[in-house]
């Protein structure tokens, strides 16, 4: 163990008593976990401990608790708004030991699962029982950071968010208490809905050790589709008008004509360098051609190229394996340059003038800045990739940024609307919520009085 560690000699001493090799300060390590896919500048923890169960994360909170230590919660380092750096630094706990499927309750359709199972993982472990976890933010996340930052993504347009899927927690409290904050019922109006207090806290009221999931039956027949536009406001109409005409799409992503040249670049495929809607389809064979028809409908409406279609699994894998991938393509469009990573949701009324505002910004700019959007409930991202030695165009770039959320606050949307506050949106959150973010810190302030869960997220105190 390098002499290095800030961490007070006697917590260290602990530590490696009860996890032995399972603790490191090796530089290495700790940049691997002081990073994410974030722009923003790592913030190293002073120590990375590995916790294999509830209860070595109990003794690890408590130890931390007895001397002040801070404690970041980390998954697969896939964050983007900083949510799992540590600018305090203290101690990450690294939950990727803790990845098993602990009950599949196929009857109920639900399951518990600790929280560094990744998605797809989870996904590969249901296989066979007819169900699977539908929610999938692009990168394979684990279940824990998706919990902790609310999480959805593409298919959420159809299975909602993880605030609909989480079930129930098992939650260690700052003070090392181990709570369950719900039975397996699927309503209560037993008390305070704990569960829903946990899910999207970022890992500032305490640590998740457990997670129960809602599952999904497996759909019958699943049909997929590319549809390019001419015009970018065609593009975004047809999504509302399919939004409105209450087809129950699974998904529906718009990637616009930067996005796919990158696409095209980094995925050797030969798609239109247009506007484009991705579409998929769940039910039935028969319902999912009588959706297919009613949206292709929709799209000639508003001045659609010819759908291409993918219906064998495999046409849809890699269809949607170049869509789970727009960070890398968008970064094939200049290489050496850093992606600023940044989202928005809207009313699904106001998408059209949020988004054509923002691409009207986007071209003043001078910026490459591809755009992909889950615009079937108004949420859309921002790749604007910046030279990280130019700091002229770091600031072009945090303008086109901060204009893009106040346009989103001004038609009553929100400034995040699934990568979470964490470092990056801090500054946005009173304008968005007002005093609601001092009913937050109070909460925060009871639950965790010495400050030491996931410090310096979501808000200041």
């Amino acid at each position: 163990m390098p002499s290095k560690c800030k961490i007070d000699p006697v917590a260290l001493n602990q530590l490696q008593t009860l996890l032995a090799e399972r603790v490191s300060s090796q530089t290495a390590i700790l940049q691997q976990h002081g990073r994410s896919e974030a722009y923003h500048h790592p913030e190293l923890p002073d120590l990375v401990v590995f916790p294999e169960s509830t209860s070595e994360v109990q003794e690890i909170v408590k130890i931390a608790s007895q001397y002040g230590i801070a404690l970041i919660a980390f998954g697969a380092g896939t964050s983007l708004e900083g949510n799992a750096s540590a600018p305090q630094g203290g101690i990450c706990v690294d939950m990727t030991h803790m990845n098993k499927v602990l009950q599949i309750n196929d009857a109920d359709m639900d399951c518990r699962v600790q929280p560094g199972i990744s998605r797809k993982t989870l996904n590969a472990q249901l296989n066979g029982t007819g169900l699977f976890f539908p929610i999938d933010p692009g990168a394979d996340a684990s279940i824990g950071g998706m919990s902790s930052t609310r999480a959805s993504g593409t298919m959420a347009v159809r299975y909602g968010t993880m605030r609909e899927n989480v079930l129930g927690l098992e939650v260690v409290l700052s003070d090392g208490r181990v709570i369950r904050t719900s039975r397996r019922a699927k309503k209560s109006a037993a008390g305070y809905d704990l569960t829903r207090l946990f899910v999207g806290s970022e890992g500032t009221l305490g640590i998740l050790t457990e997670i129960t999931l809602r599952l999904h039956p497996l759909p019958e027949a699943v049909s997929a589709a590319v549809c390019p536009f001419d015009a970018l406001d065609d593009a975004v109409n047809c999504v509302i008008q399919t939004m409105q005409s209450g087809i129950p799409i699974a998904r529906i992503e718009f990637l616009d004509a930067e996005m796919m040249r990158g696409i095209n670049l980094f995925s050797k495929l030969g798609y239109p360098e247009k506007p484009t809607l991705f579409f998929e389809f769940h039910g039935s064979p028969a319902y999912v051609e009588e959706q297919a028809q009613r949206v292709q409908d929709i799209a000639s409406e508003h001045n659609a190229s010819a759908f291409q279609w993918a219906t064998r699994p495999e046409d849809r894998s890699r269809l949607w394996h170049a869509r789970d991938n727009t960070l890398y393509a968008g970064m094939a469009l200049r290489p050496g340059a850093r992606a600023m990573i940044t989202d928005v949701c809207v009313p699904i009324s106001n998408l059209s003038t949020c988004l054509l505002q923002t691409y009207q910004d986007i071209v003043a700019s001078g910026l490459i800045v591809p755009i992909v959007g889950h615009v079937g409930d108004g949420n859309f991202h921002l790749l604007i990739l910046v030279d990280p030695e130019n700091q002229q165009e770091i600031a072009r770039a945090q303008n086109l940024h901060d204009r893009m959320v106040e346009r989103a606050l001004s038609l009553d949307g929100t400034c995040t609307g699934e990568h979470g506050i964490g470092t990056g949106k801090i500054d946005f959150l009173k304008n968005e919520l007002g005093d609601a973010v001092d009913v937050m810190r109070m909460i925060k302030s009871a639950m965790d009085p010495k400050n030491i869960m996931n410090p310096g997220k979501i808000f200041r105190l």
